[in-house]
């Protein structure tokens, strides 16, 4: 176990998400051996065209319109290690135990096939349509 706190930013960006995900964050955060911060979560129709725009999401469609959804990312050092796949990894071991732990299914973005997602995590759609 670790010492690890949601800042004021990551506490923010779980405003409008679903509880069950919020849970599996906070277990998610007790268990991970690395620091990591909510960067989005709810997030507007505007800002999802906007990020399709930018390349950086692929779909109108995304469960973070819906509250299903967050981005996290691990901290190193301080800072967000984009090259190091292992800390991505690493979070997301901790959030699958942790949602295994609280019986909530979610899909992890870097088990995707066709756009490798690393910080993205959503409440299965077969369970929380």
């Amino acid at each position: 176990m670790n010492t690890y706190t949601l800042s004021q930013r990551s506490l923010s960006n779980l405003n409008g998400v679903h509880q069950d995900l919020v849970q599996v964050v906070h277990q998610a955060l007790a268990l991970s051996e690395y620091d990591f911060v909510v960067i989005e979560g709810l997030r507007s129709l505007a800002r999802q065209k906007e990020l399709m725009k930018e390349g950086k999401s692929k779909t109108l469609n995304s469960r973070h319109l819906t509250g299903h959804a967050v981005d996290i990312v691990p901290l190193v050092n301080g800072a967000i290690p984009w090259q190091d796949w292992s800390a991505f990894e690493s979070v997301s071991k901790a959030m699958k135990k942790a949602a295994y732990q609280l019986n909530v299914s979610i899909n992890w973005g870097g088990d995707w096939i066709s756009f490798r997602d690393g910080p993205h995590y959503e409440l299965c759609r077969e369970v929380y349509p």
